[in-house]
């Protein structure tokens, strides 16, 4: 029985700290959104930098979540100055709400 029980709160622990791993808006950032917008949110000629970004300090999160899961193509384009447009990223739930707290603690 003991050993049961052992099992399950090492089962418990487990899930519990994927989540919280899953949950890292700066590792989904580095993984998803570095190689365009550079490592540190800086900006790159690919696209804009989201330190000190007016829009990303300002947007409300249901906004900024929605720009990252629909992207930004053709006329939608924000930022015109870059050729490449926003495209859509597979970002969802908790993963998504990080990301987005990430942004705007860079925006800051």
């Amino acid at each position: 029985m003991r050993k049961l029980l052992g099992i399950g709160i090492i089962a418990l622990g487990v899930a519990f700290s994927g989540s919280a791993i899953a949950a890292d808006g700066g590792a989904i950032y580095k993984q998803k959104c570095s190689p365009c917008h550079g490592a540190d949110g800086q900006g790159t000629a690919m696209a804009p930098a989201f330190k000190g970004n007016a829009w990303v300090k300002g947007a409300a999160e249901a906004e900024i979540s929605d720009t990252i899961t629909k992207g930004r193509e053709g006329a939608a384009k924000k930022y015109k100055q870059f050729a490449i447009g926003m495209p859509k990223q597979n970002i969802a739930g908790d993963d998504l709400k990080a990301v987005v707290a990430h942004l705007k603690g860079l925006a800051k």
